[in-house]
């Protein structure tokens, strides 16, 4: 394992406050479940980079500089790429008819999968960095090559309802149609059984799994520090739930943030792959990054994509109903799951 700043003492401690901040999220959802306005978002995403930006200000303090810059453009990497992922995950909801008051339980739940699998993948990348050169080019060549699909537009579409997770999980367990007010498992006809928010949830995590293989490489290209790498994902991820509710609606005002995207991972994997002949220092690489994606919301921005054909979409979609979902018993209106339902 590369030599760390995280000792065992600072690495139960992240996670035990990690968690006892989702244990306190996941209370106040209990307490009072709720679609979160854009306001209350809001609120919550400003608190997350709150945060994360005193956490990095802790590294500063207490290991200097150089770690610090590594962090910051670690974060700001992994939450660029995060962005990307709610592009997918407003699909995933879409697609499966999950009303808004349950896609924050999904994504609450989905958060914590998410940071188990990617300290895994950390700590296994770490170790492969640490004993295989070759696999410092084999990250870099990837992440080129992932940027250049971005930036050709080819990149792979993404089609839950196909996803060969949730045809397998329906195939293995019963599944009702029904959301069960919010929870995952149900009693019916006297089994335990799936309702239909388990497959979604396993699709989430699957497809948060899918893009950390992109964005966990990207910032190992920053640093070789696991620690370093484990936190700015967990505080990039922490605030992805918010910032789904925040973005939602205006997901399509950011037309060339894919572009901004495709860019940054084409120069860190460059970096990657030309460490051992040309050295970027930390603090280069976060002006680059910053620059590309700021240059991408920008150009966003100053020159938004016409509507026009889209609303008229949009209008033909309403005039001939059928979305795909039926009514059951309950009066609730889901999406056919695929699978063996109940």
């Amino acid at each position: 394992m590369p030599q760390s700043i995280g000792t065992p003492a600072l690495w139960g401690g992240f996670v035990a406050f990690v968690f006892a901040l989702l244990a306190v999220d996941l209370a106040a959802y209990r307490r009072s479940p709720h679609e979160m306005s854009v306001r209350e978002a809001s609120a919550w995403t400003a608190g997350w980079i709150a945060v994360a930006l005193i956490f990095g200000a802790g590294i500063a303090w207490h290991f200097g500089r150089r770690p610090a810059v590594e962090y910051a453009t670690g974060y700001v990497i992994e939450y660029a790429l995060s962005v990307d992922n709610l592009f997918v995950f407003i699909l995933i909801f879409k697609t499966f008819g999950v009303p808004p008051v349950y896609q924050r339980r999904v994504l609450l739940w989905g958060i914590i999968g998410a940071m188990i699998l990617r300290a895994a993948f950390i700590l296994v990348g770490a170790a492969l960095l640490s004993r295989f050169d070759w696999v410092l080019y084999l990250f870099g060549a990837f992440l080129i090559y992932t940027g250049g699909k971005i930036l050709s537009g080819k990149d792979v579409e993404t089609h839950p309802e196909q996803n060969p997770v949730l045809k397998l999980f329906g195939k293995v367990f019963p599944i009702v149609r029904h959301f069960g007010d919010g929870k995952f498992v149900v009693k019916h006809r006297g089994r335990w059984v799936a309702t239909a928010l388990l497959p979604v949830l396993l699709v989430v995590e699957v497809t948060d799994l899918v893009f950390a293989v992109d964005s966990i490489p990207a910032v190992f290209a920053v640093t070789r520090d696991p620690f370093i790498v484990f936190t700015s994902n967990v505080f990039a991820i922490l605030g992805l739930r918010a910032l789904y509710f925040v973005l939602k609606s205006i997901m399509d005002a950011f037309r060339f943030l894919k572009v901004g995207l495709g860019l940054v991972l084409v120069f860190v994997g460059a970096k990657m792959c030309a460490e051992k002949w040309v050295h970027v220092p930390a603090e280069i690489s976060l002006l680059v990054v910053v620059a590309l994606l700021g240059a991408s919301v920008a150009a966003s921005l100053l020159w938004p994509e016409n509507r026009g054909n889209g609303d008229a979409g949009r209008n033909e979609e309403k005039a001939g109903g059928g979305d795909g979902t039926e009514e059951n018993g309950d009066g609730k209106m889901n999406r056919r799951i695929p699978g063996n339902h109940q």
